[in-house]
This record gives C-alpha cells, structure tokens and sequence, in this order.
C-alpha cells in the first residue's frame, strides 16, 4: 500500500510539474527574447525540459531522472513562494529571474551533494555497555548493498577492506545484499569477497525483501537458491528464524524478513536460549520493535529505510507506521536497537539527510 500511495503521488507530481516547469522555464530571459509567439515559448521550454530529462536518464536511469526533475521542481516552487513574499513586502520585481537562476543552482549544489553522500561511504560507531558476561566483541554491521547500485562486486569487496582494517570479532548482514538490479556475475564475486575474510566468528546473513527478487531469475541471472548456495560455499552462515550461541558467549540470532508471511514471532524463535548470554538479533525491517522490546534480545540490528533517504521526507516511514524508527540508536525496556543507513541504496543515486554507512559495534561487559 506504501508504495502504491508513493507510485499515484510521483506521477501526479511529474504530471503537475512538468506544466508548472514549462510556464516556468519559458519565463527565462533568452526565451523571453525570442521574436516567436507565447505558445511557441512554451513549446520550446517544454522541448528543453525533455531534453534535459532525457539526458540525465542516458547518464542515469528513469527513476534518477524523475528524481532530479522533481527536486528541480520543488526548488523552483521554493523560490517562487520567496520571490513573491519579497515583492509583496518591497513593491518590487526583480530585475532578472532570480527565481529561476537560484532554483538551478540550489538545486546542482543539493543533488551533488546527495550524490556524494550516497556514492561515498563513512564509518558509523556505537559504544554499548551489557551487564552480562560477554567480555568484549567488536561487531561490523552492514545491510543494503544492493550490489550494482552505487558499487558491483569490486567496490563491495574495497568496502570490506576498510571494514577489515577496523579488526571486526564478527561481521553480521542484515539483509538487502543484493537485488533485481544485480547480475549473476556481481553476486557470485561479492559472495567469494565474503569468503575471503577472516573474521573470528565469521560472517552472518538474515534476509532483507529484495534479497530474493521480485520478478523471478530470469530477470537477474540467478534464484535466491543460487544466492544462498553461494553465500554458504564462501562459509556465510545464514539464518532464517534461527540462532546460533557463538563461543558460549553470545547468541546469534537472524529473523526472516518481515515480508515473509511464514515468519515467526521473535520470542517463539529465542524461546529456549540461555537469557542470560547476550543476544544479538538480524532483522532487516525496524518494525517490530514493541514485540521484540518484549523479549530477552539485547540487541537489534535492521537496515531498509535507508536512513529516510531524503530530506524533508525522512521521518515519512515514522509517521505512517511503516518503521519504528529511521535511523540510529534506540532503547526500549533493555533492548537496544541500531538501524543502519545502509552501505548502499536501491535504485537512488542520491541521499540527502543521512549518507551510505557501515556500522561498527562496540560492545563492553560493565
């Protein structure tokens, strides 16, 4: 339902947009100064709009495409309001189209830097302190790849590296590795880049809901029956509403995906473990937080939102309900929770408001 309510409001966005762009582009002093009619000038505004769409869709894709063009937009609406508050106040018009010179620059300024914060990644560090008997343990967390979105297999396996100098006891995926729009080729090599770490306790994998694909494998080159054999023959453990005790220290433990309709309830999952170890917990969608604020799990860790995204739309998965929460460090009862902004993105090429991430976890017994 989400996402059919984001599908109707983008393309009734482009639809008014693009009327309210060509009427604004027209008013660009090179096109005011054509000898041609007034519907002439909006042809050839509208011309432009097209040809600069299509431009970034054969630098990008359509969907980058749409997103460029509605934060265009948004900052030319932006403008227009300020423009006409000043002309209000002063009795003034501006000499030149301010309005639409600013829009521009704003908007080549705000989408490079959104381009940077996704295609760049930092490191991101959390200090927790446990009660139980666990000593010390350095956990490196990472979700949304999404391979062959901001970065294929090599990129991935350079990111390990960094995450690799930080020394990582164990290495945990929540979810969203790969995705439609990964091939055959990128799956299999990050798979073997997994495998060649050394990593204490290993590498550890639960399901985010694009980890299986939506339009069969035909469409990528491969099944999730592909991605799983080749995550276990490069030694990813994998879980799905199953835990593992790692060293007689602590649990390990991956939820399926939310999307999963066979899924179980967290306490049925952790029901027989020893409470009194620490329990770490993968679940890739940060939406169930009441009930797993309920049980025994220490920790929580999910991807997903991709830290909102864009701002001012961050919090929009908060407000319908779809998450329990966005981005960073949460506590309810004793169950802390960590969502991640992602390594990666789907799809989107641009993060404004938060940046692309992986997570470093230090947890100390008091």
């Amino acid at each position: 339902m989400m996402w059919i309510m984001i599908l109707g409001s983008v393309i009734a966005a482009c639809i008014a947009g693009g009327a309210y762009m060509t009427f604004a582009v027209a008013r660009f002093g090179v096109l005011q100064k054509l000898s041609v009619s007034k519907r002439m000038k909006l042809l050839i505004s509208l011309g432009s709009i097209v040809v600069c769409f299509a431009a970034v869709v054969l630098f990008m894709d359509v969907i980058n495409a749409i997103i460029v063009f509605l934060h265009v937009m948004l900052f030319f609406l932006l403008f227009g309001l300020i423009f006409r508050v000043i002309k209000a106040i002063s009795g003034k018009k501006p000499r030149l189209y301010l309005q639409g010179w600013l829009a521009l620059a704003v908007s080549v300024i705000y989408l490079v830097i959104g381009y940077i914060l996704c295609n760049n990644v930092w490191q991101t560090d959390y200090n927790l302190k446990t009660d139980k008997q666990i000593g010390t343990l350095k956990v490196a967390l990472i979700a949304d790849s999404h391979l062959c979105t901001t970065f294929g297999a090599d990129g991935f396996a350079k990111h390990l590296d960094a995450i690799m100098e930080q020394d990582p006891d164990i290495l945990v995926i929540s979810g969203d590795f790969v995705d439609d729009g990964t091939d055959r080729e990128n799956m299999v090599k990050a798979c073997e880049a997994l495998g060649k770490l050394d990593v204490k306790y290993g590498v550890w994998f639960a399901y985010g809901n694009h980890d299986k694909g939506y339009y069969g494998s035909e469409h990528r080159g491969f099944s999730a029956q592909d991605l799983e054999e080749n995550l276990k023959k490069n030694n990813v453990k994998i879980l799905m509403d199953s835990y593992e005790l790692i060293d007689d220290r602590f649990y390990i433990v991956g939820r399926k995906d939310k999307s999963d309709k066979d899924r179980a309830e967290l306490a049925d999952v952790i029901k027989d473990v020893d409470k009194d170890k620490y329990i770490i917990v993968l679940d890739h969608q940060p939406a169930d937080y009441e009930k797993e604020s309920e049980t025994d799990a220490d920790l929580v860790l999910s991807g997903h939102t991709h830290g909102g995204q864009f701002f001012p739309v961050t919090y929009v998965g908060e407000w319908i309900g779809a998450n329990d929460r966005t981005y960073g460090y949460e506590e309810r009862n004793d169950t802390e929770f960590i969502v991640t902004s992602g390594i990666s993105d789907w799809a989107i090429k641009f993060k404004t408001g938060t940046k692309s991430e992986f997570v470093i976890i230090n947890i100390e017994q008091e």
